[in-house]
């Protein structure tokens, strides 16, 4: 109908050796190694190796252990500290999921959130560390009124009609302040033209909910994005803070984006702060706030209470 279309193929190969091989084993073969190349990035080939069955293999116990872990509520949320860089005052965390395997012991996330999203767990383990995170809030509320947690939502939550009344119910419930919850997504959920996704960020923004753009700078996002999305937060990606301190070009890239930031009445957050130059380079950028190890490593919820009774938290690391 005069639309061009672009195809792209991701191709796996396997070679017949002729020992105890029928069609359908070497099928399977090319399709695990096809899958290999999806993973790659698309759009290439893969040579199949014994290997990869095993791997393959591997995957499907380690999603079959997820479920289990989910549906038993044997993942649990721990909690970063975000720094007032000017102040070096603890104003809130960021929830991060974490998986102790029975056998593997702790998993990371980079292994274990594409496995949920691939099986359709995501949802649920959304909303268990929601629900976890907002009660664990809703505790420090009472505390310090002010002090806010940040939440990681996939691109699925959002696609849900329900979600938005999800969260307006669970806040309610726990009579949290929505001001206090910010909710992280990722650049590729901000170029999605899908409504209900758009429709879901703009009834979270009416509830009093804030939204962030995690790791800022490494994505597809575009300056209409930023402009047409109800957005509070720029959080900028750990490459770009590891490299300042480097060179004038390194640094320019952060001056780029909190100037952008800024412009915008968007308040910046530095990921990944490591060093005390760091800290000392953002301050004089302006950049209003912080986290990462040098500032505090994830702990749980009650050593984020411990660190709130004892008043606002000023880390000798930071000095300049």
């Amino acid at each position: 109908d005069g639309s061009v279309m672009r195809v792209h193929a991701s191709t796996g190969i396997v070679i017949a050796t002729g020992v105890a091989e029928n069609a359908d084993v070497l099928l399977s073969r090319a399709d695990v190694a096809m899958y290999r190349a999806k993973g790659r990035g698309k759009g290439c080939w893969e040579l199949f190796e014994p290997g990869m069955q095993t791997a393959v293999q591997e995957r499907h116990r380690l999603k079959l252990y997820l479920q289990r872990a989910v549906d038993r509520r044997h993942v649990f949320v721990h909690y970063q500290p975000i720094v007032d860089l000017a102040l070096d005052r603890i104003i809130g965390v960021e929830a991060l999921v974490r998986w102790d395997h029975p056998t593997r012991g702790m998993i990371s996330p980079d292994e274990f959130i594409p496995l949920a999203e691939e099986s359709g767990l995501i949802l649920q383990l959304g909303r268990h560390v929601l629900e976890e995170a907002c009660e664990q809030a809703a505790v420090w509320q009472r505390v310090d009124p002010d002090f806010a947690i940040s939440v990681n939502i996939s691109a699925r939550q959002l696609q849900q009609p329900e979600f938005a009344t999800e969260v307006a119910d669970l806040l309610h419930g726990l009579d949290l302040d929505p001001t206090r919850l910010i909710l992280e997504i990722t650049e590729r959920v901000m170029v999605t033209d899908d409504l209900t996704t758009r429709a879901s960020l703009a009834r979270l923004r009416a509830l009093g909910v804030r939204v962030a753009i995690d790791d800022f700078g490494t994505g597809y996002s575009s300056l209409s994005c930023l402009r047409d999305l109800p957005i509070d937060i720029l959080k900028i990606a750990k490459p770009f803070v590891d490299a300042l301190g480097d060179g004038a070009d390194d640094q320019a890239f952060v001056t780029a984006i909190v100037r952008l930031g800024q412009s915008l009445n968007l308040d910046m957050i530095a990921e990944g702060i490591e060093s005390p130059e760091q800290v000392r380079l953002l301050r004089g950028l302006r950049c209003g706030l912080g986290q990462g190890y040098l500032l505090g490593r994830p702990m749980s919820g009650v050593g984020i209470t411990e660190l709130l009774t004892r008043g606002p938290v000023v880390s000798a690391a930071t000095a300049s």
